[in-house]
Parts: C-alpha cells; structure tokens; sequence
C-alpha cells in the first residue's frame, strides 16, 4: 500500500519560515515525481511546487517562486518544501502527490497516489 504522510505544518506569523516533510512508503521513491499542492478553504486546489524524481528539475507557482525551495532525499523516501516569508495567503491545506506520468507537472491529475495532508496558518 502506497503512503505519503505530511508532517511539519503549524502556526506561523506573516514573515515567518516553516518546513514541510512528505515521508512515502509502500513505492519505488525515485521513480515519481514529488509535487506539493495545497488547498484554502473555499478555492481550488492549487498547484505549489514538484521536483522531478532524477532532482534535476523543479518547479514552482509563480505566487511561491523565490519564498519556498522543494528537495526530496531519494535515500529516505523524503521530500521537503521550505516556506519562507510566509504570507497570510499561504494559508492552506497542503499535500503532497506522487505520480509517474510527469516530471514537471503542477495539475493534480498527473498525480496518482496523495496525502492526507498538513494545515498551514500564518497570521497577519
């Protein structure tokens, strides 16, 4: 059985830094791409950010670009987002997605297997 089990998620004022882990089991780890997407309360679904499974290639949402860095640890079936300079817009819900058809894609289709994933709330 496939897991991806977010952690590292909390309360954080504006301004602030927090990391996110995604620890996987029950897949070949370096053969998925890793993505994060995360999820406010009445909006979509939205993608933030995914590392391709070679870690050549990364990618991220113009609205995080410059603010989060996503790394995964291939040796500990791990992936990382960094979030720095948190804004209170940051807030959400945020999941991590493992998928194999993609090396750069932020839709959600492209992912097959998903977190239960970790709340993330920054104050003004």
């Amino acid at each position: 059985e496939v897991q991806l089990v977010e952690s590292g998620g909390g309360f954080v004022q504006a301004g602030g830094s927090l990391r996110l882990s995604c620890a996987a089991s029950g897949l070949t780890f370096d053969a998925y791409t890793l993505a994060w997407f995360r999820q406010a309360p009445g909006k979509e679904r939205e993608g933030v950010s995914c590392i391709s499974f070679s870690v050549r290639n990364t990618y991220y949402a113009d609205s995080v670009k410059g603010r989060f860095t996503v790394s995964r640890d291939n040796g500990k079936s791990t992936a990382y987002l960094e979030m720095n300079s948190l804004k209170p817009e940051d807030t959400a819900v945020y999941y991590c997605a493992a998928g194999r058809r993609t090396d750069h894609s932020l839709y959600s289709t492209m992912y097959d297997h998903w977190g239960q994933g970790t709340q993330v709330t920054v104050s003004s």
